[in-house]
């Protein structure tokens, strides 16, 4: 893990955006380098998290680690590595929720790296649901869950227990269902992922 600046004091919520998969029905194109409006799709997805009012930015790495360090401009970001990215995203969210372990932040807001159609917005009225009081809150879409996501502090663990393979924090959430704030954002983002070829159309 590196980290290339100093926060001083440790803002409530952090972002944390998975950005490690590896691209498999895209021909193995990391997700985190795919252009997006003239940049690598990483830095368009930290730059919502920062807009929307995270700070700071955790990025979780996994395929085409060192490239992605190379190209894209993620100065000011704690750039976590997870060598087990191939095992699926839960290992992403175990590895970026302990990157945050010591940090003081209240909180996490987490964001997938292959998700364009999500900005500021959304990710400004899932923080406000935790300044409402709320430590588990969701955006969703026409009432079905979806990202961002945040955890309070006191959740991260056992989130970490329960992310396993592709399914992140879904068990947890669905355990958790009636504690967990949704926060429909559907009129002004759209929760389509990045994951075909046919998909590339989304980009710019």
């Amino acid at each position: 893990m590196t980290e290339s600046h100093d926060d001083g004091d440790a803002p409530a919520v952090a972002g944390l955006l998975l950005a490690a998969g590896g691209g498999r029905r895209l021909g193995g194109r990391p997700k985190a380098l795919l252009p997006h409006r003239g940049r690598p799709l990483v830095e368009h997805a930290v730059r919502v998290l920062r807009d929307g009012g995270c700070g700071p930015v955790h990025v979780v790495l996994g395929a085409a680690a060192d490239e992605v360090r190379a190209r894209a401009a993620l100065s000011g970001c704690i750039l976590v590595d997870n060598p087990e990215w191939e095992q699926g995203m839960g290992t992403s969210l175990r590895a970026g929720l302990d990157s945050l372990a010591g940090t003081g932040v209240r909180a996490a807001l987490v964001t997938l790296v292959d998700q364009p159609g999500i900005g500021p917005e959304a990710v400004a009225r899932v923080l406000a649901a935790h300044r409402a009081g709320r430590s588990l809150a969701a955006a969703s879409y026409d009432g079905v869950r979806g990202h961002p996501v945040l955890f309070g502090a006191a959740h991260w663990a056992g989130v970490a227990a329960s992310a396993t393979g592709d399914q992140g924090a879904r068990a947890y959430l669905r355990r958790h269902a009636d504690d967990v704030a949704l926060v429909e954002c559907g009129d002004v983002a759209q929760a389509y992922d990045i994951d075909t070829e046919a998909d590339l159309a989304h980009l710019e």
